[in-house]
């Protein structure tokens, strides 16, 4: 069994974050522009986003939104403070973080969204009850991701590469079944987004138990 621990996931990322646009930016940008789209974002809205990153996304937001981004990387954050101090932005914010213990309060975001982030979390099922725990009741959560793939060819890839997780950064294999069944939300969107449909967008409601 190999897991994945903070420590290394911040090494991967420090090692990743001064080339981590240019590798990993065009790759994965459909994606997240297909989640921006399903946000529809509306003038007050309070996003945020988990796993922020380097900021890829923050120029798609509208300036009547506002936005606050984590990332337990803080040299993933740094490019990202460098994007928002040449942007001069006042509805944006950044904070060292890890998502799956957010100093947050209960019920403060009206959205929340996690793009190819719960592979790269220890506890996938920790982050998603956050995510939830601090959304509004009625809120949208949204999650993007690669999750195993059973076709003969992929799945022997994510094999291979599953003993070098802690090198890479992130689970080449996470059930989306298994997320599903244990966000204790109603999921009400679920669609292939990038390259081939290989990864993939989760849209879940908060509703009130």
């Amino acid at each position: 069994m190999f897991n994945m621990d903070d420590e290394a996931i911040i090494k991967a990322y420090k090692r990743y974050a001064r080339n981590y646009d240019l590798i990993f930016g065009k790759i994965f940008d459909h994606g997240r522009r297909q989640l921006m789209g399903k946000m529809n974002c509306r003038p007050g809205d309070h996003v945020l986003e988990v796993g922020v990153g380097t900021g890829l996304t923050l120029p798609f937001y509208s300036e009547s939104v506002k936005v606050t981004g984590i990332d337990i990387s803080p040299d993933m954050l740094q490019v990202a403070r460098q994007y928002l101090n040449g942007n001069g932005s006042t509805k944006r914010s950044l904070f060292l973080m890890d998502a799956q213990q957010m100093s947050f309060a209960d019920n403060m975001f009206d959205k929340v969204a996690a793009m190819y982030v719960v592979s790269v979390v220890p506890q996938p099922k920790t982050l998603v009850s956050e995510m939830k725990r601090v959304c509004k009741p009625g809120g949208d959560i949204f999650i993007l991701n690669h999750f195993s793939n059973h076709k003969l060819l992929p799945k022997m890839i994510e094999t291979v590469m599953l003993p070098f997780q802690n090198l890479l950064g992130f689970s080449p294999r996470l059930s989306m079944d298994w997320l599903i069944n244990s966000m204790d939300m109603p999921v009400v969107g679920v669609d292939a987004v990038n390259l081939f449909g290989y990864w993939t967008l989760i849209h879940a409601k908060n509703v009130e138990n």
